[in-house]
C-alpha cells in the first residue's frame, strides 16, 4: 500500500513539474534558453540580444578535411600572349572555350591579353600540372598560390595529345598534392572540383563520378576521361578533381555545354594518364609513345558485311605506311587487329592507346584476323611522330 502511495505521489509531482515547465517555456522562453540551447552563448558587446553556437567539430557529413588538404595545392595561372583582347564575355576567358567556340575580339587597342586557368602542385620541387590549352600560346606565365605567394613559371614540356602540360616554379615549402589510387575509384564516388571559375577566387564544388573511361569525344587524341557532375566552369581548366580524402583523381579539362556554363557533364584526365605523362615530360621534356604506321578504322555494320565478318570488335586497318614498322612486319590493308600483346582490341580508341603504350624499339606481338584466319605478327615498334594540331573541323586522319 505504501509503495502504491509513493508512486502516486511521484507521478503527481512529475505531472506538476512538467506543467510548470510548459507554462514557463511558453510565457518566458528566455528563462529556459540556457537549458534548451546548451550549445549557444550570448553574444558579447552587442546591443541586440543574440546567441551564437559554441565552437564544435564539423557537422556529420562535412568534407571540410578533404578540402583543407587539397586546396593549398591548387593554384591560379595567369598567362600573357600576343592574341588580340577578347570580348567582355566571361565565358570566353578560358582557353578551352576559345578552342571550341572561336576567338571573339573586342576593339580595344591593346595587343596583349591575359587568360586565366588553374593548376595543381604535384611535387615539392615546384612541378605543376595544368592543361596544355591553358599555357600553349603563353609568352609569360605567373602562378598565384592559395597562401598569397606568386611566382613566374617556366614550361617544362607539353603533350597536346592528352592536353596536359607541366610547368615549374621556384618557391620553398610547396604544398604538393597526393595522388589517389585509381583502383579505389568507382562510379558513384563523391568528388570535388577545385579551381578558379570566372576569376572569382578559389572555389570548391561537389558531385559524384558519373562514368569512367569516357572516350570518342573528339577532345584529345588519347581519351580516357573521368566524367563528373561536379560543377566545372571557365577558369577551372587545369584544376584538381579530388576524392573525399583530398587525393588527386584527375585534372579538370573540359565540359559539355550548349550555353557555356556547367550542365553537369564535366571531364577530367585521370591520374593514371597524368602520372605517365608527367614523368615522361619531366624526364625528357616530351612524351615518348609507340607507333607502327597504320591507319585504323572502326568496324561498321557495312564493313562487317562487306568483309564477311562475324565479329564487331577490333580495328580494321585501312592503310599501312610503306616501309613503316607494320609494313615491314607483313601487315596488310584489310587486316583486323584483335589483340596487342594479348590485350584485346575493342575499337580504334583501344588500338591507339595500346600502341602508344608500347616501348619504341621493342618487339610487340599483334594478333590479326586476315580472311577469317587468325595470325600473329611481330612488329618492331617505332616512335610516334609529334602530332601537329588539326585545323578546326578537320577530319581525323592520324596514323598509329
Amino acid at each position: 500500500m505504501q509503495i502504491r502511495r509513493f508512486w502516486l505521489l511521484f507521478a503527481q509531482t512529475v505531472t506538476v513539474a512538467l506543467a510548470l515547465w510548459f507554462i514557463v517555456a511558453t510565457l518566458k522562453p528566455e528563462w529556459t534558453a540556457g537549458v534548451l540551447h546548451t550549445a549557444r552563448k550570448p553574444v558579447a558587446a552587442s546591443s541586440v540580444a543574440m546567441q551564437e553556437a559554441e565552437l564544435e567539430h564539423p557537422a556529420p557529413g562535412s568534407y571540410r578535411h578533404a578540402a583543407q588538404l587539397a586546396m593549398p595545392s591548387v593554384v591560379n595561372i595567369f598567362t600573357t600572349s600576343d592574341a588580340k583582347p577578347q570580348s567582355g564575355n566571361p565565358f570566353m576567358e578560358d582557353p578551352f572555350f576559345k578552342k571550341f567556340f572561336g576567338d571573339q575580339y573586342s576593339e580595344e587597342p591593346d595587343d596583349k591579353s591575359a587568360s586565366l586557368g588553374s593548376g595543381v602542385i604535384v611535387s615539392p620541387q615546384g612541378y605543376i600540372l595544368t592543361n596544355n590549352h591553358v599555357v600553349e600560346a603563353a609568352e609569360g606565365i605567373e602562378v598565384a598560390l592559395a597562401d598569397g605567394r606568386k611566382a613566374s613559371a617556366t614550361v617544362v614540356g607539353t603533350d597536346p595529345d592528352t592536353d596536359l602540360a607541366v610547368i615549374k616554379i621556384d618557391l620553398p615549402n610547396l604544398p604538393a598534392i597526393t595522388l589517389a589510387n585509381p583502383d579505389n575509384t568507382g562510379v558513384g564516388d563523391v568528388v570535388f572540383a577545385i579551381g578558379n571559375p570566372f576569376g572569382v577566387g578559389q572555389t570548391v564544388t561537389m558531385g559524384i563520378i558519373s562514368a569512367l573511361g569516357r572516350n570518342h569525344l573528339g577532345i584529345n587524341t588519347f581519351e580516357n576521361f573521368i566524367q563528373t557532375d561536379a560543377a566545372i566552369n571557365p577558369g577551372n581548366s587545369g584544376g584538381a578533381l579530388v576524392d573525399t580524402n583530398g587525393n588527386l583523381l584527375g585534372i579538370n579539362t573540359a565540359i559539355y555545354s550548349r550555353s557555356g556554363g556547367s550542365l553537369g557533364i564535366g571531364f577530367a584526365i585521370p591520374v593514371t594518364t597524368i602520372k605517365n605523362v608527367m614523368e615522361s615530360i619531366i624526364k625528357t621534356g616530351h612524351v615518348v609513345r609507340g607507333w607502327i604506321g597504320v591507319e585504323p578504322q572502326e568496324i561498321t555494320p557495312e564493313l562487317a558485311e562487306s568483309f564477311g565478318l562475324t565479329r564487331k570488335t577490333g580495328a580494321i586497318i585501312a592503310g599501312v605506311l610503306k616501309n613503316g614498322p607494320a609494313d615491314k612486319a607483313g601487315m596488310k590493308p584489310g587486316d583486323i587487329v584483335v589483340a596487342i600483346e594479348d590485350k584485346p582490341v575493342a575499337d580504334t580508341t583501344s588500338l591507339t592507346n595500346l600502341i602508344a603504350q608500347l616501348k619504341p624499339g621493342a618487339k610487340a606481338k599483334l594478333t590479326v584476323l586476315r580472311k577469317s584466319q587468325e595470325t600473329s605478327l611481330a612488329v618492331t615498334v617505332g616512335k610516334r611522330p609529334m602530332q601537329k594540331p588539326a585545323p578546326p573541323d578537320a577530319g581525323d586522319n592520324s596514323e598509329e
